[in-house]
């Protein structure tokens, strides 16, 4: 088992005739997923060779659905263009877009996440990794040969620490690992990756990974207290940032006391969830947690 992304997966990418679309669409066929297509209006009809693997090339996300299947479409494209790609995805009726995109206008993200979520689309991202269910499929940038499958399921705002928790539990290895990514309004949160690993009978563990700014870890705390009975690990980025300063994401935002690491320790251990302050740290808390 996995979520939201299995080896029956398969997978449209949007602007995979760009220089990133290609280099990652490169790097997902070498990992086994299942890539059925690429979406460009203006080469529509042709096809790209991928070594042995040639892709057809699409006119748009409706026409690439009907001639495959396709139920999973990552989008590489401009910020000025990712509201306009989302939306046909969405319109189109597809399952899941996965938005790598970063710099994309807040309000450009607010009406294309709400066009999906009126039309059953989930989204991940913008600004994000990815997700991806090792051994199976990649849907995004997360490098594949980092880790193994395993049963921990893994969240996380942060690209580089997703990458690290990997790697440093890469013995033990995920069933899914997901980055959400770290802009001020995302379409799937922790709370909705906490609520599929909590349903996923093959994930028996779940680290959460968040950072300074917002609440988000707040009210995933809340929501563990109330309803996932599975261990969870934490780890929040930004112990060491200095007060009133904005740090890395777009919604790293910290005002006063409210959105610091501590705050978001403390309301996290105060709902049972062991938190690190280093990845390795946070990573021989989950050892600990599987061998008690």
């Amino acid at each position: 088992m996995a979520i939201h992304l299995t080896k029956e997966s398969k997978i449209l990418v949007q602007g995979m005739t760009g220089g990133e679309g290609m280099k990652h669409t490169r790097r997902m066929l070498a990992a086994g997923t299942n890539v059925v297509g690429g979406v460009n209006p203006r080469k529509a009809g042709r096809t790209v060779d991928f070594h042995d693997r040639p892709v057809p090339v699409f006119g748009s996300v409706a026409e690439g659905m009907d001639a495959t299947g396709a139920d999973v479409t990552v989008v590489f494209v401009p910020p000025a263009f990712t509201k306009a790609a989302v939306t046909e995805a969405a319109d189109a009726g597809i399952g899941l877009a996965v938005v790598i995109t970063e710099g994309v206008p807040v309000h450009d993200s607010v009406a294309f996440l709400d066009r999906a979520r009126r039309r059953g689309t989930r989204v991940i991202g913008p600004n994000c990794p990815g997700l991806i269910s090792p051994g199976q499929s990649g849907a995004g940038i997360i490098p594949a040969d980092i880790t193994k499958p395993g049963r921990i399921g893994l969240v996380s705002k942060s690209g580089t620490l997703t990458y690290q928790l990997m790697y440093e539990l890469r013995d033990i290895g995920f069933s899914t690992c997901v980055g959400i990514g770290g802009d001020p309004v995302v379409g799937t949160t922790h709370i909705d990756c906490l609520t599929a690993f909590q349903d996923d009978p093959e994930t028996d563990l779940i680290v959460l990974i968040g950072e300074i700014g917002g609440d988000a870890e707040e009210r995933a705390a809340a929501y563990i207290r109330d309803h996932v009975t599975k261990p969870v690990v934490g780890y929040i980025a930004g112990f060491t940032a200095p007060e009133g300063r904005t740090m890395g994401h777009a919604g790293a935002i910290v005002s006063g006391s409210s959105g610091t690491a501590r705050a978001k320790q403390q309301a996290l251990e105060a709902a049972g969830v062991r938190v690190g302050r280093t990845p390795t740290e946070t990573a021989r808390h989950v050892l600990a947690v599987l061998d008690a």
